[in-house]
């Protein structure tokens, strides 16, 4: 039994060897995604930040409502009535509260009151290294940010009005003004001017002093809050990213590797692996690729069982050939010599048939690829072909043709012409070499259904039920005893096969029907 009917293909140019450098890798790039984490982080530290900005701007804002209410309150209870209730004033966030007349004396302090002050005061000089850290952490984000750092404040106890520019400012212009000052911790004082309109230029002027700790530590225990929540993810990222490199990575890199070698000629060697416990996208792959493997395998088999095949079909009549050329030459009986001529004619009628249907076999899967199907009505095609035969040959005069086909348009299918004729005349030559003198060749086209049947019955020895599926292979070499039924390539019901498959139809042999010897064979193709 001869080799599956496997046409060789062209193989496409490969590219050039593969070689994983860290610019190629997957590795890095789902390092380059998961830095998403790091930007999500840095924003959120910028976000931070100018929630911070946002915080101070909204206590400057109730500093100088404050500032205004008891500005107001001033300016009604005049300066002599106001220094006792400013001594009185009790702020929970510790707000410092002055009062200066029109010559920058000071009137009135809150802080002199000791019942009034909720806060201590704290030497910066020795913050401790939790402080130290969270302000050099401070520094870097205000520098990352590009944030202007503020005025530093040396002295926030006994500084006089005089070193205030919102102060004197204030005085003279009659308008409100803040400030912001940081001290030597880092801690944001906030301080706002608010003159008090007693007709006066300048004018005495209220001062609301106030630090920001809350402000301070809401932003430092959200920027702490979020770098663990960023050293999360952070960690669950590069946990996901060496997952990924060993769940898809490396079985990719190996399917390369034995896919590179198979490209460089050793599929035989090559074990392609199959990764039969996945069954994601990854271990489909492996497994195409590796049925891709056996099936180029079986190609190449076939490729080289043809070759084989080709060489043992052309060294018989080769052989006869040159024994009857070298016998030609000492031969004088010209009846001898005529029987020569006639053996030289039959073996280069064979070669040359030989070599065309080779010819023929090894372009079909080339051109089946390449062909327009269109709409045939498969009853006349047969008509038309067995008519052509019976007028001008080839036809064996001892066989009798039997024809029938349905009417007109009840056999259509999509197909095409050049490549059916083929199919017609392969199965009608077949029938014929097998069919002894006086025989029958019945040819039929039928709808069943969905499909179109074409049979060609004749009268020959038949096919016994082990060779039904050999006989559709390249070569196939079983012949009946008397060999002047044959004179035959071997290729033409493998070409058969072939060229109905493509058609997406069956073709299939099996003894008569009627109980006679001989055998009968069926095409099916889809019909329109």
């Amino acid at each position: 039994m001869k080799a599956p009917p496997i046409a060789p293909r062209p193989i496409a140019a490969q590219p050039p060897p593969l070689r994983f450098r860290a610019r190629n890798s997957l590795i890095t790039r789902i390092l380059i995604v998961n830095l998403v984490a790091l930007i999500t982080f840095a924003g959120a530290l910028i976000y931070l930040q100018n929630f911070r900005a946002r915080l101070l701007e909204q206590r400057e804002q109730e500093l100088l409502g404050q500032g205004a209410i008891i500005a107001q309150f001033i300016e009604n209870q005049g300066i002599e009535g106001a220094e006792a209730a400013i001594l009185d004033i009790s702020n929970p966030a510790g707000t410092r509260v002055r009062l200066y007349d029109s010559n920058g004396k000071l009137v009135a302090d809150n802080w002199r009151n000791p019942a009034t002050t909720r806060f201590h005061m704290e030497d910066p000089a020795s913050p401790g290294f939790n402080r130290t850290s969270a302000m050099t952490v401070d520094r870097i984000m205000d520098f990352l940010t590009g944030q202007n750092e503020f005025p530093l404040l040396d002295n926030p106890v006994s500084e006089p009005p005089t070193v205030w520019p919102e102060v004197r400012e204030a005085a003279r212009t009659g308008h409100p003004l803040t400030a912001a000052r940081q001290t030597a911790d880092r801690l944001v004082v906030l301080q706002v001017a608010v003159p008090v309109s007693n007709g006066s230029s300048p004018s005495p002027v209220v001062v609301l002093t106030v630090d920001t700790p809350d402000v301070v530590a809401m932003v430092r225990r959200e920027r702490g809050s979020t770098f663990l929540v960023f050293l999360g993810v952070l960690a669950l990222s590069l946990a996901m990213t060496f997952y990924l490199a060993r769940t898809v990575i490396v079985p990719l890199r190996q399917l390369a590797f034995a896919a590179h070698r198979v490209r460089l000629g050793r599929a035989r060697e090559v074990v392609m692996p199959r990764l039969p416990n996945r069954r994601d996208e990854i271990g489909g792959l492996a497994r195409a690729l590796a049925d891709m493997t056996i099936a180029l395998r079986q190609r190449i088999d076939a490729t080289e069982a043809f070759a084989a095949d080709v060489a043992h079909e052309l060294k018989n009549p080769l052989a006869s050939l040159r024994s009857a050329v070298e016998a030609l030459g000492s031969v004088r009986d010209k009846a001898a010599r005529g029987q020569l001529f006639a053996l030289i004619d039959q073996d280069v009628r064979r070669i040359d048939r030989l070599i065309t249907d080779i010819s023929a076999a090894s372009r079909l899967e080339a051109e089946l690829s390449r062909v327009k199907p269109q709409p045939v009505d498969l009853g006349e095609l047969v008509a038309g072909i067995t008519s052509a035969r019976l007028a001008v040959g080839p036809w064996r005069p001892d066989v009798r043709l039997e024809l029938d086909t349905p009417p007109a348009g009840s056999a259509m299918v999509l197909a095409d012409v050049d490549r059916l004729s083929q199919v017609i005349n392969n199965l009608v030559d077949n029938a014929l070499s097998f069919s002894p003198p006086k025989g029958t060749i019945a040819v039929q086209v039928t709808r069943r259904g969905a499909q179109v049947e074409l049979s060609v019955i004749d009268d020959g020895p038949g096919v016994p039920a082990e060779s039904r599926d050999a006989v559709f292979e390249r070569f196939y070499s079983e012949r009946p005893g008397d060999e002047a039924y044959g004179g035959h390539s071997g290729l033409g019901l493998s070409i058969a096969r072939a060229i109905i498959e493509a058609m997406d139809g069956r073709i299939r042999v099996s003894d008569r029907t009627d109980g006679k010897a001989g055998a009968a064979f069926h095409v099916r193709v889809p019909s329109l």
